[in-house]
């Protein structure tokens, strides 16, 4: 490879004209669809509108340079946005300075814990929380970003230490909602979930291209915030009626402001920023998947995890506001033409445009506008589909979904998280401990074997074959004995006892005590122990325990030799 091209990202090392076309177009069309967001998630953090703009810019282009998907699209998003505001506000007054340095240490902690992941390739990690586990967080997320909007939708003032005493002030209050802001923000509510739930059938029915009707509908917000703000300009709402806008928004390339956090703030986010780093490492890297998956393409988690990790730590030096993959700003890159990361890297450049000289026409959108702009986004994130479909195929996965998200409702974001990760570990060990044992015989005139309860199948009195679908470690062998004695104790006749693991990839130290405990047991009953389909690498270990030339019986390659051997012997 040319020296010029290995320092090249992968997907620039054979970069096609046809392509730069389409990447061209689609950076343009995305910098003008997500202004409206990026302003808004930046007031749902709890900062200044401008930052939304400024992590936009240089934070897209590192993690275009360093990710590994072609068309997931890095920013400011509600899930960040809301977590920065659940975890500084109880440490600081939002929009203070303080506040906006916590905010900034937060994403450079976050974002090196990410970096570091990344470089000891600990992309693995983000399967410690399960699939429902992360549907309930984004859920429960997902409510407690609408529930804070409602204010800015109707023009009140809510308070509450968590999202049900929220939602209990904001009934008390609606009452008192300001009639103007509540006007305009219910209109634009109403106006985009009419357009997201009827536009886009509209238009196919009159004959327009599916493509281009989805972009259509994801146009329409933009044309909304415009609307908002001429309503706003022509009848002069916020001078005469004090409708609430986003006010001064400083315009200007985003600053370089290098940092170091004292040790005492650190020490006070640490945790935060680690919760910070795992809901983005989660969300960016099942994102980035869905989207290959969809365009048949594959992405390396660690490389995910360099990209987000570099996006937050520069993102602490322009702006201070974490940043992660948003599902509706890959969707809006997607459906632009989107075909590799330059397409990222032209909207931010065109951003420095909007930043430098255009910011300062936001000054008086409407907050109600941006507020229904954010409920209508988020909301579609609650999926009760994958509640109920987790809730029939096993309610563990099901109850786990609730109670992350009841704990976010209830207790935060940190505390929710963190009874996800019990959730995800305590629904794992429940299952590896309670191990699938089925005693199995052979399908007449074949050499399967299978459930005796679930299959006619041919046994021999004297035998009792048992299959292990799991692998051995301490936590789960008390069910192996508990099924072995039952089955001994309700047959007095068995006099060779055949443990079939074929699925047991792996045995602890304890699994083979217990199982040399069991050959002397059954030694005294007179009783022998044999093994039947035993994995290789089970094999090498066994075969350096005491256990193994102690065993009282054979060891089998499978389970018909087994049952042939000792029906012949039977006979």
């Amino acid at each position: 490879m040319p020296l010029s091209k290995r320092f090249l990202p992968t997907w620039a090392r054979n970069y096609s004209r046809g392509t730069f076309v389409a990447d061209f177009s689609a950076g343009l069309i995305v910098t003008v669809l997500v202004i409206p967001q990026s302003l808004a998630y930046a007031l749902l953090a709890g900062l200044p509108p401008q930052v939304g703009l400024y992590v936009s810019v240089f934070p897209v282009i590192a993690y275009a340079l360093l990710g590994s998907s072609m068309v997931q699209a890095v920013g400011p998003v509600a899930i960040t946005a809301i977590m920065t505001y659940s975890l500084l506000s109880p440490l600081a007054a939002p929009g203070s300075p303080e506040y906006l340095a916590l905010a900034a240490a937060l994403s450079l902690l976050s974002g090196a814990m990410l970096l570091v992941c990344g470089a000891v390739r600990l992309g693995f990690l983000s399967q410690l929380l399960s699939r429902p586990v992360v549907g309930g967080f984004i859920a429960g997320s997902t409510v407690l970003i609408v529930v804070s909007q409602m204010e800015y939708l109707l023009g009140l003032s809510i308070t509450g230490d968590n999202t049900w005493q929220l939602l209990a002030d904001l009934l008390r209050q609606i009452p008192n909602s300001h009639l103007a802001t509540a006007a305009i923000g219910v209109s634009a509510l109403l106006a985009l979930l009419a357009i997201r739930h009827s536009l886009a059938c509209w238009l196919l029915r009159i004959g327009i291209d599916r493509d281009k009707a989805a972009f259509a509908v994801r146009l329409t917000p933009l044309l909304v915030v415009f609307a908002g703000t001429l309503v706003v300009v022509a009848f002069d709402l916020d001078h005469r009626h004090g409708v609430a806008v986003v006010g001064t928004v400083i315009e200007g390339l985003p600053r370089f402001t290098p940092f170091l956090p004292a040790y005492d703030t650190c020490k006070t986010l640490v945790v935060a920023a680690s919760v910070m780093a795992l809901v983005g490492m989660v969300q960016n890297i099942t994102m980035a998947q869905a989207l290959a998956i969809k365009r048949r393409e594959r992405v390396d988690a660690n490389a995910e995890l360099l990209g987000l990790g570099a996006a937050n730590v520069v993102a602490a030096f322009y702006g201070g506001m974490p940043v992660g993959g948003g599902l509706s700003r890959s969707a809006v890159n997607v459906a632009a033409g989107a075909q590799t990361p330059f397409a990222s890297i032209v909207s931010a450049l065109t951003m420095i445009g909007v930043v430098a000289g255009a910011a300062h026409w936001f000054a008086r959108l409407p907050l109600a506008v941006l507020a229904a702009n954010i409920i209508v986004a988020a909301y579609p994130m609650i999926d009760l589909r994958a509640l109920r479909e987790s809730w029939r195929y096993d309610r563990a996965d099901g109850l786990a979904w609730v109670g992350t998200a009841g704990g976010v409702l209830a207790f935060g974001l940190q505390t929710g998280i963190g009874l996800g990760v019990v959730f995800s570990m305590g629904t794992l060990l429940l299952r590896a401990s309670t191990p699938h044992i089925a005693v199995i015989g052979r399908i007449r005139g074949s050499e399967h074997f299978r459930n005796v309860e679930r299959h006619d199948v041919e046994t021999i009195p004297e035998v009792l074959f048992l299959r292990i679908d799991e692998s051995l470690f301490f936590g789960n062998l008390g069910a192996v004995e508990l099924r072995l004695n039952q089955e001994l104790e309700s047959s007095a006749e068995i006099r060779d006892v055949v443990l079939v693991m074929n699925a047991v990839n792996r045995m602890d130290a304890t699994a083979v005590e217990v199982f040399a405990e069991l050959n002397r047991e059954l030694g005294e009953r007179r009783t022998r122990l044999h093994l039947a389909e035993v994995k290789g690498p089970v094999q090498d270990r066994l075969q350096r325990t005491p256990f193994w030339a102690t065993l009282s019986g054979r060891v089998f390659l499978s389970a018909n030799d087994a049952f042939e051997e000792l029906a012949g012997r039977v006979r």
